[in-house]
Order: structure tokens, then C-alpha cells, then sequence
């Protein structure tokens, strides 16, 4: 759906809002006309059911208006008489359209100061949870966001078993692109295991499905920064293939709206308009080596063979600070690390028991296949990489069929070009294109524990819209099911130095306000 065609189901809807309860205005003094006019319709229907006026832009919020709409049926229908069980449930199975009855058909009159308080406990509750999860639906798509770190491609920065603040108003919140779908989940309903929203998934650009066409064109709020280098970022990924975290095929499309997409998160390590190249693992950017915080350590897999043939696997993971993967891969008994630090492997080959320690490196020339952009011109792999040019807003290229792979997928899937080719000469939507433009900024994102990521070496540039937010906080930690790393409570993602945690600040405070609420209601109550 286009801005234009967002707009005119905006109109239609008001239309069909003002020949529904023109005459229920005019039975609460008000003017036919006023039930008309976009906007001022809903905060004049706001004066009649006695809300208050901000509840018409909770309207106009995707995925919130889906709770509201069905609340100010019933509350039309209440305004007018119309209390019963049955009436609320012929208001919200009707879609609203029992308001027609109630204005055309019905005797009602208006009762101007009605009693607002639901009429049982149940009411009440429903009228509770409704509103909690209203506010709740407007601080997880706007403010914060709350995530779960699943996988270690950021050890040592960021854990598995950590549980995350994201901030959506950094970077500017992006609106909501999937219009139906569940509050304050993503792709799957838990437990349930089915999807969240309403989209075929098996569409393509061509797609004329009336599902799709519900989908809202990208917006995103203004932000105050910009995404940094080496800056930590949770994102859609681009090439979502996912149904579940370990099937990932990069060379298909397992379509999702962009915002249903599955979320991840890596460090940020190039920035439009950067020139990136990774050479023996390590990223360099305009020809100079990338220089991470100091919070980050980079980890890199190595094979490792004992002296006698055997570790104290335990001893050896505790006393170096080693990670992942921790297994023994021939008969000589060489163990495969998956995940060892550079200041860890210093230490590690010191050990007495120590024959040699091998980086697990792939050769320079030497194609992997499951490598972007996955095609045979490039001989590129994991560790060497590059050099490419990141795409940045308005920014024009050379185009020609040598550098075609690495922007291909930009062109077509990521700004919806028509491309192709004939001979040697590139069509885009019809036309002979030497050049391109590219319409948004692209990022690199990749994963500290370089040869334990599926990251931007596998599917390529990460577009801006994209970009879900900026993780802040890491409120709780937890290593395994029943461990928790009080060390790693309420301590903040970026900064320098040894993270601190503000767990105990922030009991105190709790505690405070907690105390000062109870004294103010007891001396309220002793008033």
C-alpha cells in the first residue's frame, strides 16, 4: 500500500464512519457534518462518549487502533442505552456496523453523563487489560523494546541469556508495516506456533493479494543520532530464509514483511559510503585496520593439539576465558575451539600441556560458496573478504555486469527495481542502466565471533529500513536456566571500561519510591 492509497482508505473509513452516526451526532447535539470531517469526527465522538480527546491518536497507531476500534464501538453503543452482553458482542462482531442499526433502525437516546465504570469485576478487568496492553503495545513499538540475546556471534560484549532494552527513538521508531497482527509479539504467537499477523508469505513483486495490500509503505519517526561504527544494532535480517534460527539459505526468499522479519543483532563495523575489506579475519576499512571498543574481543575458531592427548576441558574453558566448541576432531586427538579470544590464545599457548595452537583460517583465494554474493567471479570467504563499497543515500556508482553481483539484490529485492540483463548491457525497469543510485543507506554487520556468525558475509548489506534500534540496557543475565550473572544486571550496553552494574542503585531507589507511595496514601487517607 502506497501513501496515496493509505490515505484514501483513510478517507473511505471516514466516510463510512460519518453514514453510520450522523444522526447518533445529531442525538447528542452535535452537527451531522462534524461526523464527516477526518479527525475532528473522532474528537467530537470523544466529547459524545465522554473520552478524552488523545484517544483519536491511539486510532491512527497500527496494531494499537486494533484493540481501539473494537472499544469505541462498544462505547458508541453504551452512549446510547446500549449495555447488554449482546449488544457489545453485536457491536465487535459487526466490525462497528451495528452503529448503522443503532442510527437508522433503533429508538435510542443519548445519555450525556453515563456512568463510565464498568458494571462488574469482569468488566473491569477486561477494561484493565485492555489499557495495559495498549500502553504496554505503545512503549514496545515506539520507546523500548525488550530482546533476548539467542546466539553468541557478540560473546564477551553481549551473552546468550542476556535480556535487553532497545531503543526504538534513537535511530527513529519505524512504524509499524504489518497493520494486522498480534500486540507485543513478532513473528510467532507462543505457544501457539502459528503466525502473528496477517500476510501471504508466498508473495512476490507482481502480488495483487487484498492481504498484502494492508501492508503500510515504510515511515520512520525522526531520530537524534546516526548509527555509528562498531556500534551495536538489532535489526531485520535482510535475507530472511528463517523458520527457525539453524535453517538459513541465503541463495532463497522466505518472504516476511519487513517488520516481521527475524531480529538480530551484531555490530555495526561499516557505515555508508566506507570501503570495507576483511583480510586474515580481521575488518579494514578505507585501508586501514577497524579498531573495535574495548568492551569488544574479537574470537576466532583454532585447532589445538595437547602434548599428551587430553585436556582437563573444564580447568582449561575457566582458567582461559574460552567460549564455544570444545570437542576433539581426529584420531590425534586435536581439539576444535570455535570461539577463542586473541588475548585468550596468547595465554592459551603458554599451557604446559600445549603442543601447538593453529588458527582454523581459510586461505585467501579460496571461494566459499556460502559467501556473499554468491557468485563464482568472487573468490571470496569468510576470512578474506573484499574490498567492497557500501552503498550510501544518493550516492551513484559505475554500473556493469563485474560489479553487478554485490548490488543486484540492493537494486531488485531492497528498492524494487526491475533489472535485467541482455548481453552485456544492464536494464533497469526498461532502460539501459551504466549507473545507479542508490535510494537509502546500507550497513555491514558482522558478528564479534568471526567464525561463529551468520552475518553480513553470508547475505550481504543490511538496508536502514531495516533497522529495528539500538540496544542500551541489559536488565537481566541469566547462564542457563538457573545461573544468574548479578555482575551483568542493569549495566549498559556501549561505554568503555569494565560495565558496572546499577542493580543495587536502582533496589534503592525502588524501595524509596516504594515507601514514599505508602506514606503519601496513609497520610491521604489520615487527611
Amino acid at each position: 500500500m502506497t501513501l496515496t492509497q493509505w490515505f484514501v482508505c483513510i478517507l473511505i473509513i471516514q466516510v463510512i464512519h460519518g453514514l453510520g452516526t450522523w444522526k447518533l451526532y445529531v442525538k447528542a447535539n452535535k452537527q451531522a457534518w462534524e461526523a464527516f470531517v477526518p479527525v475532528y469526527n473522532g474528537v467530537v465522538l470523544m466529547k459524545i462518549i465522554n473520552r478524552p480527546w488523545w484517544w483519536v491518536i491511539l486510532l491512527f497507531l497500527p496494531i494499537v487502533n486494533l484493540i481501539m476500534f473494537p472499544v469505541i464501538w462498544v462505547e458508541t453503543a453504551r452512549s446510547f442505552g446500549k449495555n447488554s452482553n449482546l449488544d457489545t458482542a453485536l457491536a465487535i462482531l459487526t466490525l462497528g456496523f451495528y452503529n448503522y442499526y443503532l442510527n437508522y433502525a433503533a429508538d435510542v437516546n443519548y445519555i450525556e453523563n453515563r456512568d463510565l465504570k464498568p458494571k462488574s469485576s469482569g468488566g473491569d478487568w477486561v477494561s484493565s487489560i485492555l489499557f495495559a496492553v495498549v500502553a504496554a503495545t505503545i512503549v514496545h513499538t515506539y520507546f523500548i523494546q525488550p530482546f533476548t540475546i539467542p546466539s553468541s556471534s557478540l560473546e564477551k560484549s553481549l551473552l546468550v541469556g542476556d535480556f535487553l532494552f532497545v531503543s526504538k527513538f534513537h535511530y527513529g521508531a519505524r512504524i509499524p508495516m504489518t497493520t494486522v497482527a498480534a500486540p507485543m509479539v513478532h513473528d510467532t504467537i507462543p505457544k501457539l506456533g502459528t503466525k502473528s499477523y496477517l500476510f501471504n508469505d508466498n508473495y512476490d513483486k507482481r502480488n495483487t493479494s487484498w492481504i498484502n495490500k494492508l501492508q503500510l509503505p515504510y515511515l520512520r519517526l525522526p531520530g537524534f543520532e546516526n548509527i555509528d561504527r562498531n556500534e551495536i544494532v538489532v535489526f531485520n535480517q535482510p535475507a530472511d530464509t528463517l523458520l527457525d534460527m539453524n535453517d538459513f539459505h541465503p541463495d532463497r526468499n522466505y518472504y516476511k514483511p519487513i517488520d516481521k522479519k527475524t531480529n538480530l543483532v551484531k555490530r555495526c563495523v561499516g557505515v555508508p559510503g566506507d570501503s570495507l575489506e576483511v583480510r586474515n579475519g580481521y575488518v579494514y576499512i578505507n585501508g586501514k585496520k577497524n579498531e573495535l571498543p574495548d568492551r569488544a574481543h574479537l574470537q576466532f575458531s583454532y585447532h589445538v593439539q595437547p602434548k599428551n592427548n587430553q585436556f582437563n576441558p573444564k580447568y582449561v574453558k575457566d582458567r582461559y576465558d574460552i567460549t564455544d566448541g570444545f570437542g576433539i576432531i581426529n584420531q590425534q586427538n586435536t581439539y576444535y575451539f570455535s570461539a577463542i579470544s586473541d588475548e585468550a590464545a596468547a595465554k592459551f599457548k603458554n599451557h604446559p600441556n600445549v603442543a601447538s595452537i593453529t588458527p582454523n583460517r581459510q586461505e585467501k583465494g579460496v571461494r566459499d560458496p556460502g559467501i556473499f554474493p554468491h557468485h563464482p567471479n568472487y573468490n571470496w570467504n569468510v576470512d578474506f573478504f573484499g574490498p567492497l563499497y557500501i552503498p550510501e543515500e544518493g550516492k551513484t556508482i559505475d554500473l556493469n555486469l563485474e560489479v553487478l553481483p554485490l548490488y543486484k539484490r540492493v537494486i531488485t529485492e531492497y528498492e524494487r527495481n526491475a533489472l535485467e540483463v541482455k548481453g552485456n548491457q544492464i536494464y533497469i525497469n526498461g532502460q539501459i542502466a551504466n549507473t545507479y543510485t542508490f535510494k537509502q543507506n546500507y550497513y555491514w554487520m558482522m558478528g564479534d565471533n568471526r567464525h561463529n556468525s551468520i552475518d553480513a558475509r553470508a547475505w550481504g548489506f543490511v538496508p536502514f529500513d531495516h533497522v529495528v534500534g539500538k540496544p542500551v540496557f541489559i536488565w537481566m543475565s541469566w547462564d542457563g536456566l538457573s545461573n544468574p550473572r548479578w555482575e551483568r544486571f542493569f549495566t549498559t550496553v556501549s561505554g568503555s571500561g569494565k560495565p558496572t552494574s546499577f542493580l543495587i542503585p536502582f533496589l534503592v531507589l525502588l524501595l524509596g519510591w516504594l515507601g514514599y507511595s505508602k506514606w503519601r496514601k496513609r497520610k491521604q487517607a489520615n487527611a
